[in-house]
Order: structure tokens, then sequence, then C-alpha cells
């Protein structure tokens, strides 16, 4: 069995290693406190005993286990990242540990008043009886992705420990930067030499992930006249106003706060300015590819409007494509997402097969040749301080990875 001391010892270990990356630097990693704890991931595969263990110029960690069957057994392998969010701060992580959650309300931080509790977050009631490791409200967790390096870790050792355990050659990727749209920009495909692989970077229990937003982003520049208030008329022309123009213009409901499923939106998530220039950053998602491409279309003609009103060049806009849906890729090989329900179904847990709202790693390997669907990691309210992740579901996620293994063997006798 899986330790739940072994698991929360190394899940605590790797969380209170600040490893925020930051979307300003150009260098990978982005942060150079993110080798602190690659490094040391680097010594830990080592000592429970992985074979061709390295570690990049970049941070990018791979290992191998060897295969204990004597067949033919495609090699499968397992990503998560060590990085984590610059939404909210991850320096000087404190994690409390819940024992038998009795369903109530949770007490981050007295002083600050900072609860965690079911009445806002329900998800908690799923847990009712288990473990839970929280933060202590001034923080985020770091669940994601640590979580997921923690169950691959843990994995790996019960492996080798377990050789009766039978499976096939297993490569283990750990990447930089991933938080800030990075992860898979170094990523080695050739060198990994994988036929597949998954992520294991989602959140609740029983999640299955194969699709994806397709993703991009804007930049919006707004360009008016400043010119002394007390004699404008005529003559200013305040690049707020017309930045309101421009925001209230695209579809009011299309926003993520009113969107769900398969829904895409624009997101304005920072807006600066001033008279003379106002910017305008604008994340732009959708799962299907024709909606996606409309939604930037839309912005374009926007755009283009806005400059024969005024009757010159007064917005300029700048997309680009982030990631696409990973849907195309695994489809044609759906059945590493067979395998992987299987294994869920096998350890009675419920597969939860749904479109990610969101992006991953998975999604750009899957575009660079390696087909790479996302599994829990277990881990809730990710990117704040009311993050939280029950050490059940982190076994959970461990015990998945090693049937995935066992059931790939099994199926290439």
């Amino acid at each position: 069995m899986i330790s739940k001391e072994d698991i929360i010892k190394r899940f605590v270990g790797y969380v209170t290693v600040d490893t925020e990356s930051d979307p300003e630097s150009d260098t990978t990693p982005s942060t150079a406190k993110q080798w602190d704890l690659a490094n040391a991931l680097v010594d830990e595969l080592k000592a429970i005993g992985l074979e061709e263990v390295t570690i990049d110029k970049h941070a990018y960690i791979m290992a191998t286990l060897p295969s204990n069957v004597d067949h033919e057994v495609p090699t499968i392998g397992f990503i998560s990242h060590f990085d984590t969010t610059p939404d909210f701060t991850g320096a000087n992580v404190k994690p409390q540990i819940i024992d038998k959650y009795d369903g109530k309300d949770i007490i981050l931080n007295e002083e600050e008043n900072i609860v965690l509790s079911p009445d806002y977050f329900e998800d908690l009631l799923l847990y009712k009886g288990q473990t839970l490791i929280t933060t202590d409200g001034t923080t985020l967790l770091g669940a994601d992705d640590k979580a997921g390096i923690t169950e691959i870790v843990s994995a790996m050792e019960y492996l080798v420990a377990n050789p009766q355990i039978k499976h096939g050659k297993i490569r283990v990727g750990f990447t930089p930067d991933e938080e800030i749209g990075r992860g898979a920009h170094k990523f080695d495909v050739e060198k990994f030499g994988a036929d597949w692989a998954y992520t294991m970077d989602g959140s609740q229990i029983g999640e299955l992930e194969y699709e994806n937003f397709n993703a991009a982003g804007a930049v919006v520049k707004v360009k008016g006249k400043i010119v002394h208030p007390g004699y404008a008329k005529g003559k200013m022309v305040n690049s707020m106003y017309i930045a309101t123009e421009f925001i209230n213009s695209l579809p009011r409901l299309e926003t993520p706060e009113h969107t769900e499923g398969y829904q895409g939106f624009f997101h304005l998530y920072s807006i600066s300015g001033e008279v003379e220039e106002t910017i305008l950053e604008y994340i732009i998602r959708d799962h299907d590819l024709g909606h996606f491409k409309a939604r930037k279309e839309m912005m374009q003609k926007l755009t283009d409007e806005l400059n024969a009103q005024y009757e010159r060049e007064v917005v300029t806009i700048e997309i680009k494509d982030q990631y696409f849906n990973m849907k195309e890729k695994v489809e044609p090989v759906m059945h590493i997402v067979d395998i992987a329900e299987e294994a869920m179904k096998q350890l009675n847990i419920k597969p939860l097969i749904k479109a990610i709202r969101g992006g991953t790693d998975g999604s750009q390997l899957s575009y660079m040749g390696l087909p790479c669907p996302n599994i829990f990691a277990g881990g809730h309210n990710f990117h704040g301080r009311y993050e939280y992740v029950p050490v059940e579901s982190m076994i959970k996620a461990t015990e998945v990875i090693c049937k995935i293994a066992e059931i790939t063997a099994e199926q290439n006798k």
C-alpha cells in the first residue's frame, strides 16, 4: 500500500520550496528559484532507483523506469510541472493538515478572518472524513502541480519496490514555467522517447481530459490626444473612452464569469490607461476551432470599425495564438484515453471525462508529436489562498499511474 504519511511528507517538502514563475522574464526557467526544487528532484529520482536521470540547461528533468517484462510494450510517460503561478504568492507556504475533515468551515487564518467554507466551495463536502492539506490563507498551496509531481515520484518508487507489478518502460518528465504558458516550449519530445504520455495536472478525483481550449492573446492599444482640459473642445481625444467603446462592443455575457462547459469567452484581464493611451489585454478561448477563429475576427472587425468611425488609426490590435485543442491529436489514438479510464474503473474511481476550460502542457506536447491526455492530481481552487488537496486523492492518482503501467503491459503481451 502507498503510505499516507509518505505522500504528505513528500508533498509538503515540495510546496514549501518557492518556485513561482515570472511571465516578464525571458529566461528558461523564468526564475532562478525553480532550480532549487528541480535539482532536489533530480537527486530524489536517483535515490528511488530510476535510471537515465537528466536535467538540461533549462531545468527540464527526465528519468526512466526500465521495463520489467520480456515482451515489447509501448513506452509511456508521466509529466508534471514544478513551477507555481505568479497570480498569487508561493513564498513561505505553510501547509495545514486537516485530519478527518468534518464538513464544516476551516479557519485558514484566524487573524485575517480567512475561511475555507463548504457554503462557498461545495466540493469540500466530497471529502468529508478525509485528510485535507490547505494553505494558511496567506499564500497559494502549490498542488498545481506539485501534487502531480508527488504522485509520479511516489508511483515510481512504489513500482521499483514492487517488481511483481509488471510494466513496460516508463519515462518521467518534469517541466518549468507551465504556469506562464512555456512548459512545453523547450521539451525535447524525441529525447523523451515515449509513444504517448499523461500529464498529472487535473483537479478533482476522476478527471480525465483530452479536450482543451483553443487559445490566443490579444493586446489592444488605443491612441488619444492630450490637451489642457480647459481648452480641449474639439481637440482632446480621450483614449479611455474609446477603450470603453471597444470593451462594451464585445458580447457582455461571453466572459469567464458567465460561461461554462464548452462555451468560449473573451477575457479582459488587464487594463491600464491615460488620456493619451490605453492598453487592454485579453485572452480569447473556445473549444470549437471555427468559433475560435470567429472570435479573433470579431475583435479585428471591431478595431477596423472604430478606426473608420474616428477616421484615423486610433486602435491597433495584435493577436497571437497560444495553443490549440489537443482533441485533434488524441482522437486518432483514443486507446490511450481508454487505458486511463479502465485504470480508474479498476480502482473504483468514477471517471469524469470532460473538456478542460484552460490549457495544459499536454496540449502543446500533443501538437509536438506526443499525445498527452490529462489526469486528475487532486487539488482544488488553484492559484489562490483557498487552494486545498485531499491526501486520499493524491494516493488514488498514484495508484492510477501504477495501474496504467500495468494495463499497458498486459494489453501488449
